[in-house]
C-alpha cells in the first residue's frame, strides 16, 4: 500500500495504542462485571490490530501469530470463561469499592502523566516506528495494577491483571518490535492457565463465602 509511509503507519500505531488507554479508563469507569469483560475483549481487539500493523510496517512475521494468539485467547476465550462465571455465581455490579469511580479516574490520570514523564527521556533517543507508545504501555500497567488494589470483586481483578499483561505485550512490541515467538508462546499459555484458575478460585471463593470479595480472605483463619 503505497500510501501507508512509515510516517502515517507510526500514527496509526500511536491511534491504536491510544484506543488501547481509552478502554483502560472505560474499565475503571465500569460496575457492571460483564461490561468489563466486553471492555478487555475490545481492548484486546485493538492490541491485536495494532500488532498486525506493526507486524506489517517492519516485516516482522511472528507478531502477526502474537496478534491471531491474541484474537483468539483475549478476545474469545478468556472472555467467555468469565462471563460463564459471572452467570454462575450471579453477580452483575461491583457494589463497594475500595476507592471511587471519579477518585479513580483522577488518579489513573495521575498514572497516565507519571508514565509519560518517566518515559520521555528513553523516547526522545529511540528510533522505533512504535516508540511513542512506550509511554502508553507503562500507563496501562500502572492502571491495571491500581485497578486491582482499587477493586475488591475477584472478577474484576483478574480482568485488572489481564490488562496489565496487555501493557506489557504493547510494551515489548513499542521496545523492541515483540519478543521471541518461544516467549510470546508461553506467556499466552500462562495467561490462559491463570485464566482458568481464577476461574475456579472465583468459583471456590462464591462456595466458601458466599461472596467474590476478596477481602473476605482476611477471615480464613489456621
Amino acid at each position: 500500500m503505497s500510501w501507508l509511509t512509515p510516517r502515517i503507519g507510526a500514527q496509526l500505531v500511536d491511534l491504536g495504542s491510544a484506543m488501547l488507554l481509552l478502554t483502560c479508563f472505560a474499565i475503571v469507569a465500569q460496575r457492571r462485571l460483564s461490561a468489563c469483560v466486553d471492555l478487555f475483549a475490545l481492548q484486546s481487539a485493538f492490541l491485536a490490530m495494532t500488532a498486525t500493523l506493526v507486524a506489517f510496517l517492519t516485516g516482522t512475521r511472528h507478531i502477526y501469530i502474537a496478534a491471531a494468539l491474541t484474537v483468539v485467547v483475549k478476545s474469545v476465550v478468556i472472555p467467555h470463561v468469565l462471563r460463564r462465571v459471572i452467570e454462575r455465581l450471579n453477580v452483575t455490579r461491583e457494589l463497594v469499592m475500595n476507592v471511587n469511580v471519579p477518585a479513580s479516574l483522577l488518579i489513573c490520570g495521575a498514572l497516565v502523566m507519571t508514565a509519560f514523564i518517566i518515559t520521555q527521556p528513553i523516547i526522545s533517543f529511540g528510533h522505533l516506528l512504535t516508540r511513542n507508545s512506550l509511554a502508553i504501555a507503562l500507563a496501562i500497567v500502572l492502571i491495571g495494577f491500581f485497578t486491582m488494589i482499587a477493586r475488591q470483586k475477584a472478577v474484576t481483578q483478574l480482568i485488572a491483571f489481564l490488562v496489565m499483561e496487555n501493557g506489557l505485550f504493547l510494551g515489548a512490541t513499542a521496545a523492541t518490535y515483540g519478543m521471541p515467538l518461544i516467549v510470546e508462546l508461553g506467556v499466552f499459555f500462562d495467561v490462559l492457565i491463570a485464566a482458568l484458575i481464577a476461574g475456579i478460585y472465583t468459583n471456590r471463593l462464591q462456595d466458601a463465602f458466599d461472596s467474590v470479595d476478596t477481602s473476605r480472605l482476611s477471615e480464613l483463619k489456621e
